[in-house]
């Protein structure tokens, strides 16, 4: 029998007022005339289809008369904010296409499609419950991963931009049967260090729906890289398998491709380039860092057996004695992550004193 690696349903966590005043600092609050509450009071729905006919889970919203054009008016506003300076001169040029809303997933977003009427060109942005854990796991991924991330709140409503990618589920299914064996080797080494970097900064719930695989066309060949999309599960469980993608099943085939097409040492090479990494990024961002962390260790952001359980988990891991004094998911967090600091600074200082 599969071992069950998720508990049940994760609640939504409010913003309080020290991690406000974060994001006022770091300009992540604004103001907006549209509640992810409003967009909930649609006259009716219809399932949305993928091109192969199949039931996408989500479904497209329809709005009184009266009600969409105030609706569309505030859209088009936070898409503004959200991709540019806020200013009215560009909102004649937007249409707002479809409003979408899943029902799948812990925090039912509404998918917003935007299109540009001067070139027919469009994009999408999520309006979704201001969720703590959430917002620290979308600020950890600005600092400490290889990309930068958008997003805005406003009391209990959060806005955040479309990341752009193949769906982790339809490109294992769809696309990697059609990839070369270099092509192969590439995502083999990009899954190592995408489950490296979530194991580390316990990112989880990294299932094949929840990343995308975007590929980069480099001369006479194509790139791969692998990028989390859902951050829900930012320091939440207690069982540390849920923290690296390696466990979960949908990604079977990604593990059974770094088994066929990688080396151990290679494998531990990928794992210490990635821990070099995400140090160096630390270092760089050490102030705003700092200011998160302590953010979170003030919160609480999980149940009390659920610390218990992961500081357990992660002292066997690590034997790090320090994991047993954490008492918050932010103190587990800032010890990893200074654990992996503190290991990439060994290094260097004994490198320097040969």
């Amino acid at each position: 029998m599969e071992e069950k690696l998720m508990s049940r349903k994760k609640p939504s966590f409010p913003v309080n007022e020290r991690l406000h005043k974060y994001l006022e600092k770091y300009n992540r609050a604004t103001t907006i005339h549209v509640f992810y509450d409003d967009l909930l009071r649609f006259s009716g729905s219809i399932v949305v289809y993928d091109q192969n006919d199949e039931d996408t889970l989500w479904v497209r919203c329809y709005y009184s008369d009266s009600e969409r054009v105030e609706i569309d008016e505030s859209l088009k506003q936070v898409y503004t904010i959200l991709h540019s300076d806020g200013s009215d001169d560009s909102l004649p040029y937007l249409n707002i296409d479809a409003i979408d809303y899943c029902t799948f997933g812990n925090s039912k977003p509404f998918r917003i499609r935007v299109r540009n009427t001067l070139n027919d060109s469009f994009t999408y942005f999520y309006v979704k419950i201001a969720d703590a854990s959430r917002i620290y796991g979308l600020e950890f991924e600005h600092i400490l991963s290889p990309n930068r991330i958008n997003f805005l709140v406003y009391k209990e409503t959060l806005i955040e931009e479309h990341i752009a990618g193949i769906p982790g589920d339809v490109f294992i299914q769809e696309k990697l049967p059609l990839c070369n064996d270099r092509a192969k080797t590439q995502i083999a080494k990009q899954f190592v260090k995408f489950n490296e970097r979530c194991t580390i900064r316990l990112l989880g719930d990294m299932r094949s729906y929840n990343y995308v695989v975007i590929p980069t066309h480099d001369f006479d060949h194509v790139e791969y890289t692998i990028r989390a999309i859902d951050f829900d599960q930012q320091c939440y469980e207690g069982n540390l398998k849920v923290y690296r993608p390696q466990f979960f099943k949908e990604n079977f085939k990604m593990v059974e491709l770094v088994t066929e097409k990688l080396e151990s040492s290679s494998i531990e090479q990928y794992r210490k380039e990635e821990r070099s990494l995400l140090a160096k990024r630390m270092i760089n961002a050490q102030s705003r860092f700092k200011e998160l962390v302590r953010c979170m260790i003030n919160d609480h952001v999980s149940t009390p057996k659920n610390v218990k359980m992961l500081r357990k988990d992660l002292y066997l891991f690590t034997n790090d004695m320090r994991f047993k004094r954490a008492k918050t998911m932010g103190q587990i967090l800032r010890t990893a992550l200074e654990f992996v600091k503190r290991n990439y600074e060994n290094v260097n200082i004994k490198k320097r004193r040969v």
